[in-house]
């Protein structure tokens, strides 16, 4: 590694090692003002509508964060009063519990485990047995031994300043983050456009369209992301306490507010919140129906809002995977307590957002991001260089599943992984032994996608198999095999190259299954040696297939020429793999003198059945006047 990247690599380590030390040590003002971000983005809707009714900005801004206060403030007030009545209640619950545990007891007694507890008490028997007896002499002289004095200390009683500050002192840190937060969500409430172009200016104001959608994204995402779960967390704590009320559990409010609170904690926060009415109907109930009934609540209702109405809302995830959301809650746990569990999901789509947007940090959405990491076609060449055959096949049978077109499937997946592999070819990063075993590779997918769609395998399970294939029906014209007993072949020759084979076995199978009749040649056939030893019986269509030629068309000029010399009077298309349309000019079409150059399978097979329906050619005999 070259000295001045290990010195690029060493600061860039020390800077996010500088910036977790910052997050961890400052957390008293960085806590607060993550905080009063996320909640700006909540509370800015409704600032919105207040100025769009003509409130002005400073008073919508103020009554938003007052209104949001007031509900915060009256929930607290709620659970307080819930859990002085529920502590009220507690004891009254104590004579069930005891009765419970007997119960348990009696079920399990009489077993290994009575036997196992009994083996325990013995042990413990055993440990605490007695010193033995000391001599008597021993005992009058312990005796005869003054005994110390007792020594009580007692304080002084609390003065009443002392009583005020022990109860203050618990609320001061709490009421300080509290007024901080308050204090920075009116700010930005207030100058949000200001602070908006601030950073686009911090950003990058060269480039101000790919900063205005980086931000852009980020807001809309976490704006939709806490608006949804704030209204989908409390229609789920109003379920879960209406529900509780018609079970029976006491204080279902309480245990309805908490449910909507936990359930901002990623993943944990539902079983948290079904523990504590689980618990409590297990106190209360004398038998086992409530808890029953509240299991089956919490079994039933979170997989219904979390598999359902979440995707409803606001899609089936925030941009980051799973595993991201799981590493950025135990990483904001560790910094920041509490706080930084329910701030770690939010916080974690802010960094995707931002790798999304910046290049140099383009990384972090890789990590972190829900986008695939490789596209069907890389994913499918990276199994074929493993050689992995059963893994590439399933790639194909779930694309065409999904897609339910073979041509297509093979056009998007199998045929830009050859493509890849054939620029990995020309670069020379991959060598000749290795895109034969990709060859390999593909050809068993082709093979096993043909047994499982019945490909026809002999000449009477062609002749049986005269209809096209399903996927290609609505992306292909009409096609009919009624009166085609002389109807001949599509002849399929591969180019020179270890990948080309493979694309003219997929044409084959396609060709196959939408009723047309093939034969298979190798390039050796067309070579100049071996081209008037050709079999040009019943072939109404020639099919080149080759990938890209690295810069040179010759090989296929010559090809085209020697095929159409053996058989002037049949058609000749030349599939060009990869290729885009500006790669082949007017000029070089003419140069090269087929009859058409698809570069898609779809493409292809579209073209073969717009000219199978021509009359066999008269046959060429190799030692005619004509051959030459």
């Amino acid at each position: 590694m070259p000295a001045q990247t290990r010195e690029t690599l060493s600061l860039k380590i020390l800077a996010v090692l500088g910036v977790v030390a910052a997050l961890y040590f400052a957390k008293a003002i960085f806590m607060p003002l993550a905080m009063a971000v996320l909640l700006t983005f909540v509370l800015a809707p409704p600032v919105r509508i207040l100025r769009g009714w003509g409130v002005p900005r400073v008073l919508a801004s103020v009554l938003v964060v007052v209104l949001a206060c007031a509900i915060i403030l009256g929930m607290g007030g709620l659970l307080a009063q819930q859990l002085a009545q529920l502590a009220e209640r507690l004891p009254q619950y104590q004579i069930t519990v005891t009765s419970k545990v007997q119960q348990l007891g009696s079920a399990f007694s009489g077993g290994r485990l009575e036997q196992f507890s009994r083996f325990l008490n013995d042990l413990n028997s055993e440990i605490a047995r007695p010193e033995p007896a000391q001599p008597r002499e021993a005992q009058e002289a312990k005796q005869e031994e003054p005994k110390p004095a007792p020594v009580r200390l007692t304080e002084p009683p609390l003065t009443p300043m002392q009583i005020i500050q022990r109860i203050v002192q618990p609320l001061v840190d709490p009421l300080t983050t509290s007024g901080l937060i308050i204090v920075f969500v009116i700010f930005f409430l207030l100058e949000r456009e200001d602070l908006r172009d601030r950073l686009i200016r911090l950003a990058g104001s060269h480039d101000l369209r790919r900063t205005t959608e980086a931000i852009n994204d980020g807001a809309q995402r976490l704006s939709q992301y806490f608006l949804a779960q704030t209204g989908l967390n409390a229609v789920f704590g109003v379920i879960v306490a209406i529900a509780l009320t018609l079970i029976g559990v006491p204080n279902p409010v309480l245990w309805g507010i908490l449910a909507a609170l936990l359930r901002f904690v990623p993943y944990v926060g539902a079983f948290l919140a079904a523990t504590f009415p689980i618990a409590l109907a297990i106190a209360v109930d004398p038998g086992w129906s409530m808890v029953l009934w509240t299991v089956a609540l919490f079994i039933v209702l979170e997989p219904l809002v979390g598999q359902v109405l979440e995707p409803l809302l606001y899609g089936r995830s925030t941009g980051v995977t799973p595993v991201a959301v799981i590493i950025s809650a135990t990483f904001w746990t560790w910094i920041w307590g509490p706080v930084g569990l329910i701030l770690s999901t939010p916080l974690a789509v802010c960094l995707a957002v931002v790798g999304r947007h910046i290049d140099s940090l383009r990384f972090v959405e890789v990590m972190i991001g829900d986008e695939p990491p490789l596209t069907p076609a890389q994913t499918f060449y990276q199994r074929a260089l493993a050689g992995d055959s059963d893994e590439a096949t399933e790639q194909v049978e779930e694309c065409l599943e999904e897609h339910g077109s073979l041509a297509r499937c093979y056009d998007e997946v199998v045929l830009e992984a050859l493509a890849l592999a054939q620029i990995d070819m020309l670069r020379g990063t991959l060598d000749e032994e290795r895109a034969l075993a990709i060859n390999h590779v593909v050809r068993s997918v082709i093979a096993e996608i043909g047994l499982q769609n019945g490909a026809p395998n002999s000449d009477e399970q062609k002749k049986k198999t005269k209809k096209p294939e399903q996927g290609l029906r609505q992306s292909l014209p009409s096609f009919s095999t009624a009166g085609r007993t002389g109807a001949g072949q599509v002849l399929c020759i591969g180019g020179p190259g270890p990948l080309d084979d493979a694309a003219c076995e997929m044409l084959r199978q396609l060709l196959e299954k939408n009723g047309i009749s093939t034969r298979n040649e190798s390039s050796e056939a067309i070579s100049s040696m071996n081209i008037a030893q050709l079999n040009s019986k019943n072939v109404n269509l020639v099919c080149l297939s080759y990938f890209k030629l690295g810069g040179s068309s010759a090989y296929l000029r010559y090809a085209i020429r020697r095929t159409r010399r053996r058989m002037p009077a049949t058609k000749i298309i030349a599939c060009l793999w990869g290729c885009h349309e500006k790669d082949l000019s007017t000029k070089d079409r003419q140069a090269l003198g087929a009859d058409g150059y698809p570069r898609s399978l779809t493409e292809a097979v579209t073209i073969c059945r717009e000219l199978d329906g021509l009359q066999a050619p008269a046959v060429v005999d190799a030692g005619s006047p004509d051959a030459a």
